[in-house]
């Protein structure tokens, strides 16, 4: 029987001798055969008139003189193959950077991410800028966490700036972020912070003394060290701060812009040993809709081109004077005018974390939900008026 032309075939298998697909759909298909054929495209047209140029030269007879033209001709198709190698190189380089910038930004992003926008009533921001060009994350560390005991925040400046530092940074946030939630006291955790970076400064000392690795050496920090500063605060907004080395951070109201503290901070981790008794300085408590600003010294020794610096007070005054304004932007307003104190160019890791206090806003909403919870209406319906009492008619006899 003969069977219509617009009957379908039947699906199966297809068949050992049915020609393979060809075209664009073909390329789709096979990517990783068509990839390197795209990398070998630029080199088509130089490697071409290259041959083309060493067959006629083997052709061509010796005693044959070379015009003026065949020298022009020759020179350009020299000039041509090496334009293409340099291109193509550049292209694999070009490739290799944005690669490697990539994880770059991963493992930085990583190490010093972002804090939330809120921590138990208080609203964060942080930004930071590094001297090394290309780079995140320098020398500067910030971290704030929520704990039993309060959020705690730290921030802090190892000595120099840009990858070699970045060792001593990520052993300072290791241990903050396991510490801050089992020790109950700032002194605890502030030992713990000081063992971290003893070790961390112990390794390096082996690793850039493989002679010495049988023994620890016995003074491997004597120029390293790091300026920490140690903040909590608990749920009564009542501020404690231990102080190694650091700049005091500025506290932000309607006072103005004033620093938290003038005591004489602790030396710096690292080359000295902590004091025995570590005592917290206590603040004033954080008022409703302060803030307090930590900061790094890059942000007050920021130089201009004339050699003067960054006036950090100054600029908070204004900011403080200004209507208030989200986190974010008290910190992007920082960052922008340090940029241009400095010409884009800071000469030294600016690391800045601003915290505030929300929780008299929370509170007030939950006044507001608990009376009309008790009243049995929605939070914030008005309360009904007490119905007006109309006289009775006097009643005729």
């Amino acid at each position: 029987m003969i069977r219509s032309s617009s009957a379908r075939p039947r699906p199966g298998p297809p068949r050992a001798g049915r020609p393979r697909a060809h075209g664009p759909a073909a390329a789709r298909a096979r990517p990783g055969a068509i990839r390197p054929l795209r990398r070998l495209l630029p080199f088509g047209l130089p490697v071409a008139c290259a041959a083309a140029a060493l067959v006629g030269r083997v052709v061509m007879p010796h005693d044959h003189p070379e015009s003026l033209a065949e020298r022009i001709v020759a020179a350009l198709v020299l000039l041509t193959v090496g334009t293409a190698v340099v291109i193509g190189a550049r292209r694999r380089l070009r490739r290799e950077l944005r690669r490697a910038r990539a994880v770059a930004h991963a493992t930085q992003s990583v190490l010093l991410r972002p804090p939330p926008a809120r921590l138990e009533g208080l609203s964060l921001a942080a930004g930071q800028l590094s001297a090394s060009r290309g780079a995140i994350v320098g020398g500067d560390l910030y971290e704030a966490v929520a704990t039993p005991y309060g959020v705690r925040a730290v921030i802090g400046d190892v000595r120099g700036h840009g990858l070699p530092a970045i060792g001593a940074v990520a052993a300072v946030l290791g241990s903050f972020r396991e510490a801050a939630h089992d020790e109950a006291e700032l002194g605890g955790l502030l030992r713990r912070l000081d063992r971290a970076v003893q070790r961390h400064l112990r390794e390096r000392a082996r690793d850039e003394h493989p002679a010495a690795s049988g023994s620890d050496p016995e003074n491997p920090s004597a120029e390293e060290f790091v300026t920490l500063l140690l903040l909590e605060i608990d749920q009564d907004c009542g501020v404690r701060a231990l102080n190694c080395g650091h700049p005091w951070p500025y506290r932000l109201g309607p006072g103005g812009a004033r620093p938290l503290a003038a005591a004489e901070p602790l030396p710096p981790l690292g080359p000295f040993p902590l004091p025995a008794v570590l005592d917290p300085y206590l603040a004033e408590p954080l008022g409703p809709g302060e803030d307090l600003l930590l900061h790094t010294d890059g942000a007050v020794e920021a130089r201009d081109a004339r050699g003067r610096f960054f006036g950090l007070r100054t600029a908070l005054e204004r900011i403080a004077a200004a209507p208030p304004v989200p986190p974010a932007a008290v910190i992007a307003t920082l960052r922008a005018a340090l940029l241009r104190h400095t010409g884009g160019r800071p000469g030294d890791d600016v690391a800045l974390l601003l915290l505030r206090n929300d929780r008299h806003d929370r509170a007030a909403s939950t006044g507001k939900e608990a009376r009309g919870s008790r009243t049995g209406e929605p939070a914030g319906t008005p309360a009904a008026e007490p119905p007006a009492v109309v006289p009775a008619a006097p009643v005729r006899h």
